[in-house]
């Protein structure tokens, strides 16, 4: 495989560093003071936010006025003299001055229309603040905040590298209580020796991701099984009285049940994300439109509880650390209804028919499998020839792996167009 496709291996002969910014999190546990300290920190950096907030948006409202960072810096030290705000300098402006640069970027964000317009930060939501080189001390072996006497009780889960230098330390504490601080380090990432081996992966609800090896792992339905006892945990939460005691432990209970549902479903996602990432040197997949898929209200909880959204991207950007091949095939490509043997193309394949056999050459399919190695296929042509190919320039070794898409988007069944005047694939 190796001699065949050496494009794919290109710029990976070595077992080279990557230089990168990468994060490790850690659990901690601060002292009583510290835990008063990152309460206050974390009310001002919500209070900055909000205001910030609610004068760019009353600006543009009332005299439709642009304000920018710099603008709402301006008016941070302003706010900071006022004698109903002078408790913000009781704690450290780097978190602030961060809160102001996140602003922007979710601005920036909006007017790209990438996200929704921002939103407001809430007390009871998770909380975070952000300090630079200059507001934290970090010595290799224990870390200090800006206004703290003490070190931080970090449980080391993992070690950092000596030669990782931290940038950014975010501290983080989320609706059930635990403390979190993320160090941002510009790190070099040694990539993992080539592999002949290539998969090809097709996502489902029932079996969370079939392989092109046949490997089926299964869904693991994580939020279901939680569901009835969620459902009764919101329920009892419902009807206490909003202020009280039992309202307040209600909401924490709900607050850990969904914690555990996350926690749950993040190290799912990456112990198989790192698994497939270690052991392929290629690894395709279809281009899911996820959002797209949820708005079907009968699939729209299983699609929500698989995570496929959360495993692309954690696909994605190991296979940029180590050296991988990640490629994504279009969403088109009738990948289930297409024999991987001959390349004989069903004109329908219902949901409920699981297995089948080709009518031309009689091979039997499991529909999941095939569509594993259909994707394996056309991820092998798209690196062989870019994301845009014909299929009279596919060569003889893609040609044996199998053709690929011979429609479009805009082909379909009856169209006056015909396959052979399409591109391959198109994005």
């Amino acid at each position: 495989m190796l001699d065949k496709y050496p494009v794919f291996w290109s710029g990976v002969d070595s077992i080279s560093g990557m230089q990168t910014k990468r994060a490790y999190r850690f659990r901690f546990y601060p002292t009583p003071e510290q835990a008063i300290t990152l309460t206050r920190t974390f009310g001002c950096v919500r209070v900055v936010y909000n205001h910030m907030l609610s004068l760019r948006s009353t600006a543009w409202a009332e005299r439709q006025e642009r304000l920018g960072y710099h603008a709402t810096s301006a008016a941070l030290t302003t706010l900071k003299k006022l004698p109903n705000y002078v408790w913000l300098n009781e704690v450290s402006s780097v978190p602030l001055q961060q809160t102001l640069r996140h602003l922007q970027t979710a601005f920036t964000g909006f007017f790209a229309r990438r996200t929704g317009y921002p939103r407001f930060k809430r007390k009871d939501g998770p909380q975070s603040a952000e300090y630079t080189a200059s507001a934290f001390r970090w010595d290799g072996r224990s870390l200090k905040l800006a206004k703290m006497t003490e070190a931080l009780s970090i449980r080391w889960s993992r070690q950092i590298p000596k030669a990782a230098k931290v940038t950014t330390v975010t501290v983080s504490k989320d609706p059930t209580g635990r403390y979190f601080v993320s160090l941002l380090c510009d790190d070099v990432i040694a990539r993992k020796a080539p592999t002949p081996n290539c998969v090809g992966i097709d996502l489902g609800l029932s079996h969370f991701a079939v392989l092109s090896t046949g490997e089926k792992v299964d869904a693991p339905q994580i939020f279901r099984k939680h569901e009835v006892k969620l459902a009764t945990l919101q329920r009892r939460l419902a009807k206490k009285q909003k202020g009280s005691a039992r309202r307040a432990k209600a909401k924490l209970k709900v607050a850990k049940l969904h914690a555990k549902i996350a926690d749950t479903r993040r190290d799912f996602l990456h112990q198989l994300s790192t698994r497939l990432i270690h052991e392929n040197q290629v690894i395709a997949v279809e281009s899911l439109s996820v959002s797209n898929m949820q708005k079907n209200r009968c699939l729209a909880k299983s699609i929500g509880d698989a995570g496929w959204a959360e495993f692309l991207r954690q696909l994605e950007y190991k296979a940029h650390w180590y050296g991988r091949e990640f490629v994504r095939v279009d969403r088109w490509y009738p990948s289930s209804k297409r024999c991987h043997m001959c390349g004989h193309v069903l004109p329908k394949l219902p949901l409920s028919v699981r297995h089948w056999s080709c009518r031309q050459c009689n091979a039997g399919h499991d529909r999941d499998i095939n569509a594993a190695h259909n994707v394996l296929a056309a991820g092998l042509a798209v690196l062989a020839h870019g994301e845009t190919v014909r299929p009279e320039y596919m060569n003889d070794d893609v040609q044996r792996l199998g053709s690929v898409k011979w429609e479009s988007l805009s082909f379909r069944e009856g169209s006056s167009q015909t396959p052979d005047s399409r591109h391959l694939l198109r994005r």
